[in-house]
């Protein structure tokens, strides 16, 4: 696998979001389904693991802290505050009393004395930026966690969090259907020197192209009450992979790994995350760093999904009262 750097290490250029395996698309797998996954993914030579305080309300750090334990020392560990299950709620709170509550539950569950890279999951908007990420910058000085993370915010709230403490990653939703990280912040990290990591890099599953109805979701799958998997505005995208496809074709390749392509041509400090619950599809993904892309496709495709060619928002509107990044 190729690397990539994101804190000042080196890892994998694909990684594994881990939120899959326990949280917001139905039903989890079974256990034994999720360790093999995370097996297969260390044997494919993924350095790269993401989890959050947030996934199954603390069950994905257990499974992630019990699979990877005996590999600690090779891999780089990710997780989130900022945003957690309290009594049966999502709730965001970036208090410094909340962030010091998640990093030790966090380093209990992931079975390790200190994280890679910490993020702030969503800026609580009722604190000032500079107040949350002070904290994590004491975490950082009491050994607990390296470095610092940010996740969807805009450039102006990563430069103020930058000044407060160096932020060694900003982590948004970024794929080509998603675009919204090309008005600022993919520029504002390279100025910087911050990775840029891609999570939902294959927009929740549809740029497989194995989603063509809304009715397979099931209650607990959150795609469910986004706008763009609506049946409306669902079958109005769907008509933009007909020229993914072609290209795909012409690359003897997976829409996927197309996709994830793309991605990592859009920058050597982009790090996409694709989560699965597959071990065929992660295999497929891991591929995708093989594929060089010419000049001419990659126009082709960023003028395909372009930010007006997409029906609907990403999120639910009172979700979208919750982020931080630029908005098209």
């Amino acid at each position: 696998m190729k690397q990539r750097s994101i804190a000042g290490t080196w890892v994998s250029e694909i990684g594994l979001g881990c939120m899959n395996l326990s949280h917001a698309y139905g039903n989890p797998p079974q256990e034994k389904e999720a360790i093999a996954l995370l097996e297969k993914a260390i044997d494919l030579g993924v350095t790269h693991f993401d989890t959050a305080a947030l996934y199954g309300f603390g069950a994905n750090e257990k499974l992630v802290g019990k699979v990877l334990k005996p590999h600690r020392q090779r891999i780089f560990l990710a997780s989130k505050c900022g945003m957690r299950g309290v009594n049966g709620k999502r709730v965001i709170d970036g208090s410094p009393k909340a962030i010091r509550e998640t990093i030790e539950q966090s380093l209990l569950s992931l079975q390790t004395d200190v994280l890679d890279l910490y993020y702030l999951h969503r800026w609580d908007k009722s604190i000032p930026i500079e107040e949350s990420v002070g904290e994590l910058s004491r975490l950082v000085n009491e050994g607990k966690i390296k470095s610092i993370g940010l996740s969807e915010v805009s450039a102006v709230t990563l430069r103020k969090a930058h000044s407060e403490h160096a932020i060694s990653a900003l982590q948004s939703e970024y794929s080509l259907w998603t675009r919204n990280p090309e008005l600022a912040c993919l520029e504002t990290c390279l100025e910087l020197g911050i990775a840029f990591v891609a999570f939902s890099p294959l927009a929740r599953g549809f740029l497989s192209g194995e989603i063509s109805d809304s009715s397979v979701f099931l209650d607990l799958d959150i795609r469910k009450n986004m706008p763009r998997f609506q049946t409306q505005n669902l079958q109005k995208n769907l008509v933009l992979l007909k020229q993914l496809q072609s290209i795909a074709n012409e690359y003897d390749c997976k829409l996927s790994q197309l996709s994830l392509a793309w991605l990592l041509h859009q920058g050597p400090h982009v790090l996409p995350i694709p989560g699965t619950r597959r071990v065929d599809h992660l295999e497929d993904n891991m591929q995708a760093s093989k594929i060089v892309i010419k000049p001419a496709d990659l126009k082709k495709l960023g003028q395909v999904f372009n930010s007006s060619a997409v029906t609907g928002g990403r999120y639910p509107s009172a979700t979208q009262l919750e982020i931080d990044t630029e908005e098209f």
